[in-house]
């Protein structure tokens, strides 16, 4: 592959929130160079989906495609592309951005597809017995190849926005997909006058009913030869953005390697095959090169109240979230969101592929890295917890000061009324309630010390080590605090910790599925 170096200068412009290509490019904005893999798309196939997460250089590699088409020689000088053997000629583009509206109502989706298809009518003309989209669609596509002599190339972006949106309407759900499977089923009986298509999501939604009648779409979002088509990679970080990183670890005090290191902990990480490298977050890695600062831009960016719906709504076992086993199938499909939300979080990069069973085909998800994990349980906290979320913040750092002093008996009355201040309903199974609650907290407990929650029997439930302390959480429903304090002495739970010269605490704890209460509890030292 050719590498893009014009643009390493003393000064690096980064492209946060620019998606278009030729400004990119005109402007001298940094490029990662991805078109030997935009090219091995355009040689080898016509129809493609690819899935990614939200801002992670969809829409640039879609803008890409279009200047690429569009015979803009000029802006790919430099690149791979420009060196392979391509006619250059300008081929008819339509491009459909689903991305900027939103999707509340019925007529969003209508007057979106009612203004597409309008300027593409306008241009190569329209014929009034077509009247249903798909219908229109489709002629306008035979016009445009009659018109010009060339086939078409689509390009859709974000085609699952409006779906996405209309999660927990079930009813304006199934009007959209029915509009859009009516709408891209006109790429299937127009194949003859497409050259090239080219369909971008967060979720997938289609493969299952959106676009089920269209069978030769390829779907590349988890192809190991595809795998580093958006974001960026390890390689492509310090080929490219040394210099960039150089002077973020200056600003920091820190050495430019554990620049690196603390960038591959806060923003690497993303998995979309077990054969693929980590990619970057694009958008976070970027704003901290240009900001100097770390921080987690990428979460702040919007917040993922579709994905707490689902989790809410089927009480789904959050611990469940990084041990539960899914095939590929169901890992490609949300269209079970309603009993599994994983593939829904996979999908809009709060999880990512962490492991897998090649004899079963079995997946284990986890979080790509710390701004997704920290950032997807602070927001978890309110909706799983009796707190407002300024209140459980400040909670929480009272029970980190409690850990780190050795003040367990404070730790726990703080626990006990962490759940006493109940200003919410409890909605379903309580001792799911308990346990998607305990999850969360210690979770973020963990960003301040070190906390493990073993759930499986005859482990501990939870861990808690300091420099100076080691606590011994058992946790009972319905059962007494002297019950759990029996198990940890019965399976023997401190006895790895027997010759540690740090204060070891063993605790015992009961909730009651009645009062939805710590109802018991008793600290005893090693």
């Amino acid at each position: 592959m050719h590498r893009q170096t014009s643009n390493i200068v003393a000064f690096m412009k980064y492209p946060i929130g620019i998606q278009n290509f030729g400004e990119v490019r005109r402007d001298g904005y940094v490029y990662v160079d991805k078109t030997a893999l935009m090219w091995k798309m355009v040689d080898e196939g016509k129809y493609y989906f690819l899935s990614r997460p939200r801002r992670f250089g969809k829409s640039l590699l879609l803008s890409t495609m279009e200047a690429f088409f569009s015979g803009e020689r000029e802006l790919f000088r430099g690149l791979y592309v420009d060196g392979v053997e391509w006619d250059w000629k300008t081929y008819p583009i339509m491009h459909l951005d689903l991305n900027t509206e939103k999707y509340d109502t019925p007529e969003a989706l209508h007057n979106m597809l009612e203004e597409f298809l309008s300027s593409q009518e306008e241009r190569y003309g329209r014929n009034e017995n077509e009247r249903s989209y798909g219908l229109r669609f489709q002629g306008v596509l035979r016009r445009a190849f009659e018109k010009t002599g060339l086939r078409v190339v689509i390009l859709v972006d974000e085609y699952d926005k409006p779906m996405l949106q209309a999660i927990g309407n079930e009813e304006l759900q199934a009007e959209y997909r029915g509009t859009l499977k009516a709408f891209y089923g006109a790429l299937k009986s127009s194949d003859r006058y497409i050259r090239f298509a080219f369909l971008t999501g967060v979720t997938k939604f289609g493969k299952v009913s959106v676009f089920s009648d269209l069978n030769n779409l390829e779907d590349i979002s988890m192809l190991p030869q595809y795998s580093t088509i958006c974001g960026i990679s390890e390689d492509e970080l310090r080929v490219t953005f040394d210099k960039g990183v150089g002077e973020l670890a200056e600003t920091n005090g820190m050495t430019k390697e554990e620049c690196y290191a603390r960038l591959r902990r806060e923003f690497d990480g993303y998995h979309f095959n077990m054969e693929s490298p980590g990619m970057y977050n694009p958008f976070s890695l970027l704003n901290t090169l240009k900001n100097k600062h770390f921080n987690d831009y990428w979460f702040e960016t919007g917040t993922p109240s579709f994905l707490v719906y689902q989790l809410k709504k089927t009480g789904y076992p959050l611990d469940a979230m990084t041990t539960e086993e899914l095939s590929t199938d169901t890992l490609n499909s949300i269209d079970i969101m309603d009993e599994n939300p994983l593939p829904l979080l996979y999908q809009s990069g709060y999880l990512t592929l962490k492991s897998y069973d090649k004899e079963f085909d079995a997946y284990t998800l986890g979080f790509p890295n710390r701004e997704v994990e920290q950032g997807f349980i602070k927001y978890l906290l309110p909706f799983y917890t009796p707190k407002t979320d300024r209140k459980s913040t400040f909670a929480v750092s009272q029970f980190v000061k409690d850990v780190r002093s050795g003040d367990a008996e404070g730790f726990m009355h703080r626990l006990q009324d962490f759940f006493a201040d109940g200003d919410y309903q409890v909605v379903g199974n309580t001792e799911k309630y308990f346990q998607n609650t305990l999850y969360v907290f210690f979770r973020l407990l963990g960003f301040y010390v070190n906390v493990e929650r073993r759930t499986s029997n005859g482990r501990i439930d939870v861990l808690i080590q300091t420099p100076d302390y080691i606590y011994i959480l058992e946790l009972k429903i319905n059962q007494t605090a002297a019950a759990a304090l029996q198990q940890i002495e019965d399976k023997g739970y401190a006895l790895p910790f027997a010759s540690d010269s740090r204060q070891l605490f063993k605790i015992g704890i009961n909730f009651s599925t009645e009062t939805k209460l710590i109802d018991d509890w008793k600290v005893a030292e090693a």
